[in-house]
């Protein structure tokens, strides 16, 4: 299928020192692994996702592009070394995230602690998002990380429960609403948020069903965005969804409750996440 007129990126220069700061650190980050078509504009600002726990995921979910093999140990350094890579891009706002380690006794939990305190030491004053794994519903797992400390704690359903069985083979719907809730109950003042994709052939019923599952579990934050083919291995586009869609979609969601809700073809998680941050009243 040809793209879409509204779907095509512009290009942006700027981002050699971000990438340059990136392999001096030696930091992987969603943006590349995962094919994010933003990536040029967010590397300009400078800005990035900072990616741990290695490059190689050990689920194999039909939509990502990310590396699935055998995973390597977790890197001792790895937190201060995003900490330093942080600082030195000048961060207000950090976000973290990892591929999924499902052979690590708590799912990397630990080591997503220990790079919040990292990035705490050296920038103090930054907000810090999280966007986990599931962990595989460990809720030892997820109270490591909340007591971290994050300003946000994100993770993304990605579709509708429907297609889980293709889209996200491993992972099970109602534990990741499951975590998005407990989250919530465990650190009240925190901004929970989670993300879905579109254009993988769900109807906009089972949308807005999904949007009402979301606050049931307590997510403050939603992000809409449409699925593009990061390879030829991965599920093909079903339908790319008109802009008028997600602006619907948004507005359906603020009425429904959510604190911020950023729908749009291009529009990814960790995509402007300073500007989605918003916490809950009376934190």
């Amino acid at each position: 299928m040809r793209l879409p007129e509204w779907i095509r990126t512009k290009c942006y220069t700027g981002d050699h020192e971000t990438r340059l700061i990136l392999r001096k650190h030696g930091i992987s980050t969603v943006c590349e692994e995962a094919r994010c078509p933003n990536r040029g504009e967010c590397f300009a600002k400078p800005t990035a996702t900072f990616m741990i726990l290695g490059s190689h995921c050990t689920r194999h979910c039909g939509f990502c592009s990310v590396n699935s093999s055998a995973p390597e140990p977790p890197g001792k350094c790895e937190p201060e070394n995003v900490a330093l890579a942080a600082e030195e891009m000048g961060l207000s706002y950090v976000v973290i995230t990892s591929v999924t380690r499902d052979d690590l006794p708590d799912g990397g939990a630990g080591h997503f602690a220990k790079t919040i305190s990292a990035v705490r030491r050296r920038l103090p004053a930054a907000k810090i998002e999280v966007l986990t794994p599931d962990f595989q519903g460990d809720p030892e797992a997820l109270a490591a990380v909340l007591e971290a400390r994050p300003d946000v704690f994100n993770h993304n359903v990605e579709t509708i429960e429907r297609l889980y069985p293709v889209v996200r083979p491993q992972a099970v719907f109602r534990r990741s609403l499951s975590l998005l809730k407990r989250a919530k109950g465990i650190a009240p003042g925190i901004s929970v948020k989670s993300g879905f994709m579109l254009g993988l052939g769900e109807t906009q019923g089972e949308v807005l069903e999904l949007l009402k599952e979301l606050r049931l579990a307590c997510c403050d934050i939603v992000t809409i965005g449409q699925y593009l083919r990061p390879t030829r291995t991965n599920l093909p586009v079903v339908e790319y969804v008109h802009p008028e869609v997600f602006e619907r979609l948004r507005l359906k969601a603020l009425s429904m409750g959510f604190s911020y809700v950023a729908s749009g073809p291009l529009v990814r998680s960790s995509m402007n996440a300073a500007e989605m941050f918003n916490p809950v009243p009376g934190a």
